[in-house]
């Protein structure tokens, strides 16, 4: 009799230890070679196989491992390399991958943006030529575990609807773009069927968003070429992150397995499951542990969810696992130091693993065999939702104060900005930069010996304010207009808010990957969030005392906080939000009343949370506009409020844009080649705005040519009186020395250009 099996769709690639990321900058700076490079990443690949055969995954996923990026993966294994790297044919060199990804001194980096509606970021393919099949992944990363381990794992591989769909340049229309991968992925397919593969999961997260009919039509006949091409291989079309689109079209697709979220559906895979059933000759992967937050599943609200299943589906015919990758997730719990009221109550990859199997193991064998997990998970809930630790009761009376609060400012912008002209005079095309600047090796080695107890308070904040004051002189010397104070007191945008505001708590090892090596250790948000004293005012004010210029306030802000961290899931999103932005306004109420007089309010993930379905964005956006305002809407007309966005499909969101009401808005270009401008070239857009010119991400310091390129497509849809020039993102991660060269650069282009403008206009 046939079994329920438990599978994986993918595994974090950084490694207990962030062991990924050494090798990954270790590689970079020279310090370790190509040969020993790989030998070190094959090493924590095969590890992480092992590991799942250890913790009793049936399906093993192989090839979801990456260097850098799955999607940059999946164009390096079809030879899509822009012209500009050079790429001769064969094999795509480590070389020429890392340069595609990270740009060189000669060619720009290729567009980096956000994987759906998360904080990783994936390297946009850019299909400008013709794809050949360069390098077969999915069978190396198959023979790799089934050889050294004798494991026979289940390849992943991005499919060819979503990798089009998710790409630009190409110059023929979506259909016949999508048949030039079809005959690809099917020798592929072929290649793993020789080899004896059993299963092959494709993933096709587009099915999740609002595909059009024609688009579905291209699915349907792309996966019946695919299932012709290689019969023997059992695909298993895997979606995530919503529900599908059209269930009752999407389960009569020519595939043996269908993977559907459970998770992030809003119930409406469920729905359609009960009301049209499942194919009888097909395998249901269903993703019933959340894949993306960090809380325990509660196990036997997960069976009862696997019992409304199995009305559908005979339990031979179903896969177990958790709604998408965990590669949202950090690694294990077991090397954090919890507080006594979140013991038990997490769950990071590895616990989700064991999750998944348990419940196999359920359905399978009944519930009694998981009886004492559930217990377990149960008193742990309990403790923790009934202590104060959760709970505080003058943020929530707070709360109840917001319906009759006006949340908006006090005068329109354009009678806000003949007041802030008069009170911070500035000339034409002022210069700033996002935030954050160059963090040094010796810094950072001060501050984990400070957060040791190892250096005092007052050694550690001198430390601070040297670092402040040497920058403070140097954007001066670079002739900056608009100045900040450096950031170096940060480890991180988020982290630092959450550790100085009630309701967060912070990993020890609670890493996940954003882009390429960097990663980032979301706070966890497990009670009301509440202001508890100044947490910027310190730095921002000896910044200020240093110049005569004005010195920005910076701040993260409320949604970006939320979606950056991993939120507690017993009262809505939203309703944290609006605590972190009531938290966030005393803040921002503080920094002006001690003279501060520009204030930034980052948002670079409001776009980040946006639901893939139209039908659902609106009332998203609503919010996320609402909680910015609640934060920013209570200052002086004079007082200005900026805001930084990156990395986003800025068509989609323009309307929300502007009804932020913030003075200036800060936007990434320079990654897209300029290509995000064309969304102020379509919509008019009324308010100060800096479209960043250079690209941060990336160690070249780009040419005067290529920002001026960009300041003079921008001011042919923007107001020069508006228009402000700035990177793209902050500088933390760059070197110093790169980052002095690339300002001055940009000080240089905006000096041309202001001279090119006066001249025009005498």
């Amino acid at each position: 009799m046939g079994k329920a099996r438990s599978s994986l769709l993918g595994y974090p690639r950084i490694g207990e230890q962030r062991e990924w990321k050494k090798a990954l900058e270790q590689f970079w700076a020279g310090k370790m070679n190509e040969l020993e490079f790989r030998d070190k990443m094959e090493q924590i690949r095969l590890g992480h196989v092992k590991k799942l055969a250890e913790i009793g995954i049936d399906l093993i996923p192989v090839g979801d491992f990456s260097f850098y990026d799955h999607v940059l993966d999946t164009s390096a294994m079809f030879g899509l390399v822009p012209d500009r790297f050079k790429y001769e044919g064969g094999k795509v060199s480590l070389e020429t991958y890392f340069d595609i990804a990270r740009g060189n001194q000669g060619a720009v980096a290729s567009e980096m943006t956000k994987w759906f509606n998360t904080n990783y970021h994936y390297i946009v393919p850019e299909l400008d030529k013709d794809p050949v099949l360069a390098d077969n992944r999915p069978l190396h990363f198959f023979r790799e575990a089934k050889e050294k381990l004798n494991i026979e794992g289940k390849p992943v591989i991005l499919g060819p609807v979503t990798f089009v769909k998710l790409s630009k340049g190409y110059k023929r229309g979506f259909k016949d773009v999508v048949e030039q991968f079809v005959p690809l992925y099917a020798q592929i397919l072929r290649e793993l069927q020789e080899e004896g593969v059993k299963w092959v999961q494709i993933d096709e997260p587009i099915l999740s968003t609002a595909i059009s009919k024609e688009e579905f039509e291209i699915v349907e006949d792309v996966y019946h070429a695919l299932q012709e091409s290689a019969p023997k291989v059992n695909i298993l079309l895997q979606t995530y992150f919503d529900s599908v689109e059209d269930y009752q079209k999407v389960i009569t697709l020519p595939v043996k397995g269908i993977g559907l979220d459970f998770v992030h559906d809003r119930g409406e895979n469920l729905k359609a499951l009960k009301r049209h059933g499942f194919p009888a000759d097909k395998v249901l992967a269903a993703g019933v542990i959340d894949g993306r937050n960090i809380w325990r599943a509660n196990l036997e609200d997960k069976l009862l969810n696997l019992e409304e299943i199995l009305q559908k589906v005979h339990k031979d015919s179903l896969i177990i696992q958790p709604s998408s990758s965990l590669l949202h997730v950090p690694v294990t719990v077991r090397n954090e130091n919890l507080p006594q009221s979140l013991t038990g109550t997490l769950a990071f990859a590895d616990e989700k693993s064991e999750e998944v199997v348990l419940l196999a193991k359920a359905v399978n064998h009944g519930k009694p065999s998981i009886a004492a997990k559930i217990v377990e998970a149960i008193v742990a809930f309990q403790h923790l939702n009934s202590s104060t630790f959760r709970n505080n009761r003058q943020i929530q009376e707070e709360l109840k104060k917001l319906p009759s609060m006006k949340v908006s400012r006090a005068a329109t912008f354009s009678i806000r900005q003949l007041e802030q002209e008069k009170a911070i005079p500035l000339p034409l095309l002022p210069t700033t930069t996002i935030g954050s600047f160059p963090q040094t090796a010796d810094l950072r080695k001060r501050r984990q010996e400070w957060r040791k107890g190892q250096l005092s308070d007052v050694e550690y904040d001198k430390i601070i304010k040297s670092e402040i004051k040497r920058w403070v002189e140097l954007q001066e010397e670079i002739g900056l207009d608009v100045l900040v104070h450096g950031e170096f007191e940060r480890t991180d945008m988020v982290e630092f808010f959450g550790e100085k505001l009630a309701g967060f708590h912070f990993t020890k090892l609670g890493w996940v990957q954003s882009y390429g090596s960097r990663c980032v250790k979301p706070p966890i948000i497990f009670g009301d969030v509440t202001f508890e004293s100044p947490m910027t005012l310190k730095e921002t004010l000896y910044a200020q005392s240093l110049t005569d210029k004005p010195v920005k306030g910076m701040l993260t802000g409320p949604v970006t906080i939320l979606n950056w961290s991993f939120v507690r899931e017993d009262i809505s999103r939203f309703q944290v939000a609006n605590q972190i932005a009531i938290a966030l306004r005393k803040e921002v109420e503080v920094l002006e009343e001690n003279g501060i007089s520009m204030i930034q309010v980052d948002e670079p993930a409001l776009r980040e949370g946006l639901p893939l379905k139209p039908k659902h964005q609106e009332e998203y956006l609503d919010r996320a506009v609402y909680a910015f305002k609640l934060a920013t809407s209570s200052v002086k007309n004079e007082t200005q409020i900026h805001t930084h966005m990156c990395y986003s499909n800025f068509k989609q969101i323009i309307n929300a844009i502007d009804a932020l009401d913030a003075d200036v808005i800060s936007i990434e270009t320079s990654r897209s080649h300029g290509e995000l401008i064309q969304a102020f070239e379509e919509e008019t857009y009324g308010k100060g705005i800096g479209l960043g010119i250079y690209d941060i991400h990336s160690p070249r310091v780009p040419t005067l040519g290529e920002m001026m390129k960009n300041i003079e497509r921008a001011l042919q849809v923007l107001d020069k009186k508006l228009f402000w020039i700035n990177p793209d993102c902050g500088l933390k991660t760059r070197g110093e020395a790169e980052t002095i060269a690339a300002l001055k650069v940009m000080i240089e282009a905006a000096r041309q250009t202001r001279e090119r403008l006066l001249v025009k206009e005498r």
